[in-house]
């Protein structure tokens, strides 16, 4: 390996973890005007990485010779890929525009790249490698006592998490539903929640059930109840929903009328059953979470370094292990995120 390579994994083509390649000798990234070379710290693991990788996202694939494609519903990502969404690191150089005081700087990176139309990680190359580039305005400074390590678990779920309470108002005293609460999205959106004022109750797995109410779940219930018999009909302001499911329709019976819906997760399933009429005669609002607008990673700078919200970082793995990191992933026996140390 010479100061021109690094090591990076990169995902070859859609299937089962021999998709994955790590090398030794991809080549160096350099930054473009108004770009900025990052030595990546740490990358936190997503349910994002391993959709594209088995073209969960995809309603077909084309694998060719020249490359692969797959539909992520806005735009297509090219094979192969590094990919990564989460990054914490340091700045080591800056392209042609760019304020070369930004060297040195400790960075988290916002994955939504507006100016380009891209998602870090799926559109051009991500996190899992040693140095990675972005437009200087994704390169987020934070100055924190974290570690890289826990920085790292921040930007693609606590942004999510950030937008879904945004996107669906949620205010001081309401009462908020979380499904899938005891992921990196949903522990995010439990402490947002709380943050906000929220009554807060997360829907997750009994062994996981303590660790959500010490972030400040109010109450917790299982993901097997029936909803309907625990809560009672018309008793929620807002639903948070990350799994979807067969047992969808009840988080519109459980909603209030005049309530609202926000969604950026179907871990249990993306096809679910709509009563149309349950839609309008309980006027609901229905919000599809993916883009947010730039404010949203401004104000999840501001909480991390305010201390606000703390990082629920549940394994570390290096980046030789990313294969053990998404198995264990997969297993979801884990609370918050799963990250790879990159480098030191």
């Amino acid at each position: 390996m010479t100061s021109s390579t690094m090591r990076a994994v990169y995902l070859t083509g859609f299937g089962d973890y021999d998709q994955l390649c790590l090398r030794d000798d991809a080549p160096k990234p350099e930054p473009a005007t108004g770009e900025v070379l990052i030595r990546v710290a740490a990358a936190g693991v997503n349910n994002t990485e391993i959709n594209i990788r088995t073209g969960w996202y995809a309603d077909d694939r084309q694998d060719a010779e020249d490359g692969a494609k797959t539909s992520d519903g806005s735009n297509e990502v090219v094979l192969p890929r590094i990919q990564g969404a989460d990054a914490c690191g340091y700045i080591e150089a800056v392209g042609a525009g760019v304020d070369p005081a930004r060297i040195g700087q400790r960075v988290i990176v916002d994955p939504t790249i507006r100016s380009l139309s891209q998602y870090f990680g799926a559109h051009r190359d991500g996190s899992f490698a040693e140095y990675t580039t972005v437009p200087s305005e994704n390169a987020c400074k934070v100055e924190s006592t974290l570690s890289d390590i826990e920085l790292a678990s921040f930007p693609c779920s606590y942004s999510t998490a950030e937008n879904l309470l945004t996107r669906s108002g949620v205010k001081c005293r309401e009462t908020v539903l979380i499904t899938g609460a005891s992921g990196g999205v949903g522990s995010a959106a439990v402490q947002l929640a709380k943050m906000r004022g929220a009554t807060v109750i997360a829907v997750t797995v009994e062994g996981k059930a303590a660790t959500l109410r010490g972030l400040g779940a109010d109450r917790t219930l299982s993901r097997h109840a029936s909803l309907v018999r625990a809560l009672g009909v018309n008793c929620v302001d807002v639903v948070i929903d990350l799994a979807g499911g067969p047992d969808w329709p009840q988080l519109l019976e459980v909603l209030r009328s005049g309530g609202r819906y926000a969604s950026s997760g179907a871990v249990g399933g993306p096809v679910v059953s709509l009563d149309l009429r349950t839609f309008y005669f309980k006027d609901l609002t229905l919000f599809g979470c993916t883009a947010y607008p730039p404010e949203v990673f401004s104000h999840l700078i501001r909480h991390i370094e305010g201390g606000k919200i703390k990082p629920l970082v549940a394994q570390v793995h290096s980046l030789e292990h990313i294969v053990d990191a998404q198995k264990a992933f997969l297993k979801r026996q884990h609370v918050g995120k799963i990250v790879l140390q990159v480098s030191r």
